[in-house]
């Protein structure tokens, strides 16, 4: 049973000599401060059979003006109308405690903004030395979020998001519970790295559902995952393929991969003509690039030590270029490995705070260095293939492909006022807000039909869902707010925020 059901019911029973007044103050009290709010249906009901004591007979059997004339009706008015503005408004906003993943490419706790938002989230200390990679703001069971609350006594209700959602499916509107049921669409994280990820891509939905079919031990579920990075310091990034012209550039100056993919693959990106269209070239990438991942490690690692060699002899008598420097950078952190050498063929992105690119499904990619925010469909589907000690998946890799050339889009934002930047990739699940909110300011977030989970990462302010009571919030601070919900922030201090929700264009295409 609800505990607010649980206690309601223990009142009315157990406790029939209280005054139906102090009845109500209870109630109010309640419904402000449990941890499991009531649904509206459960808070009706109560006022309903709190009706029945304050006038006497059961309200369903009299008429309106009866109602009106009596004198115990503009008392309960007031004071139910104070009960489901405060109370039910307060339910609207919940605080999160979330899930902290320590990988080893994580940056040092020391220097880790996971590292600092977690410790400041949870109340806990933060480990210096140790790891911290990914804090994970959701419904996703493999990192999933609680609900901080406790039982009076200090001690932590470990009550999921994900449970919580599901019991009350109406705080994420209806347009998103049809069409995604009573899940979370999105999920949020902050990455600090501190040294490459691995070459991976991310698979769409049909081959999802193939891989968590075949192999449900290494993809944990049947979902894409399309997601978007947006940088909180510079970021780095591998991102999609480079052009046919820069690739034939890196097949003249870097022979570590010509010996690798051969002379007949070699010869077929060199032939191919630079007005060729795109159809074209791909099962000639396709071809190189397969081979390429595909290499003996005995070869590989002939190949990258000479690689090494090379651009380390040539250093000392001619600058190296960028991307030479970053392939000596990766050798250091992944020695031996096919990914060193992969690098030549993808884009090196690179962003300012503020940047975003997205990134859609089957498309490869790798973080290198960096700290950011990411949204992304909640899954957690990855199809590795260089730069990682964990398992990896040539050939599912390489045929998932979809082998687009060129430069990927960087997005700046669209202003929405001047403190927020609205960020809309081209999928349904998600978009990401950043407010830069100065001391004594306050933007108003207005009321989305869908959920959103708030993050401060500086300062502090309050939030206010127009109650009398508002939330205060500070760095590290998680908020999950039901959908329908308009949302004022006033900053103490400067202040800087992150808001994640469903895509804005779903719901004007619904």
């Amino acid at each position: 049973m609800n505990p607010f059901l649980h206690s309601m019911v223990y009142i009315c029973v157990a406790k029939m000599s209280v005054a139906p007044f102090t009845h109500l103050m209870i109630f109010v009290s309640l419904l402000i401060d449990t941890p499991h709010p009531p649904s509206n249906g459960v808070v009706l009901l109560y006022l309903r059979v709190l009706m029945f004591f304050l006038i006497r007979v059961p309200s369903f059997l009299l008429p309106p003006s009866s109602l009106l004339h009596n004198p115990h009706s503009t008392l309960l008015a007031s004071l139910v109308e104070i009960a489901i503005r405060s109370g039910m408004e307060e339910a609207r906003l919940r605080r999160l405690q979330c899930s902290v993943k320590k990988y080893d490419w994580g940056l040092p706790g020391g220097v880790s903004q996971v590292g600092r938002l977690h410790a400041l989230n949870w109340g806990c200390e933060l480990q210096a030395e140790e790891p911290y990679a990914e804090l994970w703001m959701g419904t996703h069971d493999s990192g999933p979020s609680f609900l901080a609350s406790s039982n009076g006594n200090g001690v932590s209700l470990s009550l999921s998001l994900k449970d919580w959602i599901s019991d009350n499916p109406d705080v994420l509107g209806h347009k998103v519970l049809h069409k995604w049921g009573s899940n979370l669409p999105f999920l949020f994280k902050v990455l600090s790295v501190g040294k490459a990820l691995s070459i991976q891509a991310h698979p769409d939905n049909d081959l999802a559902t193939t891989l968590h079919k075949l192999h449900p031990h290494l993809y944990k579920d049947s979902n894409h995952k399309p997601e978007m990075p947006l940088a909180i310091t510079p970021f780095h990034a591998l991102c999609g393929f480079i052009t046919l012209k820069e690739l034939k550039g890196v097949l003249h100056t870097v022979p570590e991969i010509v010996e690798l993919v051969g002379s007949t693959n070699t010869n077929l990106v060199l032939q191919i003509n630079d007005q060729d269209d795109e159809e074209k070239v791909k099962p000639v990438l396709r071809a190189v690039f397969t081979n390429l991942m595909s290499a003996s490690k005995e070869r590989v690692t002939d190949a990258v030590n000479r690689l090494k060699s090379r651009l380390l002899k040539e250093s000392e008598v001619r600058q190296l270029t960028d991307k030479e420097q970053l392939v000596l950078r990766l050798e250091k952190q992944y020695p031996a490995d096919i990914g060193v050498i992969a690098a030549f063929f993808l884009n090196h992105v690179k962003l300012n705070p503020g940047e975003a690119l997205f990134l859609g499904a089957n498309e490869p990619h790798a973080y290198l260095s960096g700290e950011c925010v990411e949204c992304m469909a909640t899954s957690d589907n990855v199809v590795r293939a260089g730069l990682t000690p964990k398992h990896r998946d040539v050939q599912t890799l390489c045929s998932m492909l979809t082998y687009k050339q060129g430069a990927p889009e960087i997005l700046r934002g669209v202003p929405i006022n001047p403190y927020v930047n609205k960020y809309t990739p081209p999928f349904e699940e998600f978009e990401i807000d950043r407010c830069i909110l100065p001391q004594k300011e306050t933007v108003v977030f207005p009321a989305v039909p869908g959920p959103s989970i708030f993050l401060v990462t500086v300062g502090e302010g309050t939030m206010n869902t127009g109650s009398p009571k508002g939330h205060k919030v500070t760095e590290g601070d998680v908020i999950f707010a039901a959908a329908n919900t308009e949302i004022s922030v006033t900053s103490a201090s400067k202040l800087h925020l992150y808001r994640a929700g469903v895509n804005s264009k779903f719901f004007q295409a619904s």
